[in-house]
């Protein structure tokens, strides 16, 4: 090989690598920007968010549990306070009230997941040192939401399934309903609360 031939093919070898990193660095920094754009996509509040509205506000909340099938009703009252945080991505509700004669204090978020295209909550209350989280939908009329989650029994050291189904009705009232599923695999009502907008 002659040594004109071998500088040319050096010559063409570093300008197909300088081309070839050219083009890397082009393709990175188009990845970079469109993983921007959809992070900032899923990071808007949407549609979805604009539903829980009706949510936010002061309300006197009237609350019954039961404890299992068929066991008396024990009922009490609260007030709950909640609003938009982060921007309008978040619910905040800020409850407190009695509980078996006992003051009753609980915290929790409510939001939607652009990611996971599903609601998401999470709740921590002065009953326990452990928290909730669920997942939910909202139907047709975006006005019935529905949620699963789970909790450590502390007896058992199982997970408890519960069911919530959360209903906005006209003249600023919602109803909240939770269903429990006992050992046996049934579920029962375990807790109702009607509220009232101040």
């Amino acid at each position: 090989m002659s040594h004109g031939r071998g500088k040319m093919i050096v010559s063409l070898a570093l300008t197909t690598a300088a081309l070839s990193v050219f083009a890397v660095s082009v393709v990175a920094q188009s990845s970079q920007q469109e993983m921007m754009e959809a992070w900032l996509k899923l990071a808007r509040p949407g549609e979805q968010h604009k539903l829980l509205e009706p949510l936010v506000g002061t309300f006197s909340a009237e609350v019954t549990t039961w404890e299992a099938p068929g066991a008396a009703p024990v009922k009490s009252t609260a007030t709950s306070e909640n609003r938009w945080v982060l921007g309008g991505r978040f619910v905040y509700q800020v409850v407190k009230g009695t509980f078996a004669g006992e003051p009753f204090e609980g915290i929790g978020y409510l939001g939607y997941d652009n990611a996971k295209k599903t609601y998401v909550g999470v709740w921590m209350d002065s009953l326990g040192t452990g928290f909730m989280t669920s997942e939910g939908t909202v139907d047709s009329t975006g006005k019935l939401f529905t949620f699963t989650s789970e909790v450590d029994d502390p007896v058992s050291g199982k997970k408890l399934k519960f069911r919530e189904t959360l209903r906005v009705l006209e003249g600023g009232k919602l109803v909240s309903e939770m269903f429990l599923t006992g050992p046996d695999g049934k579920e029962f009502k375990n807790m109702e609360i009607h509220y009232t907008r101040r």
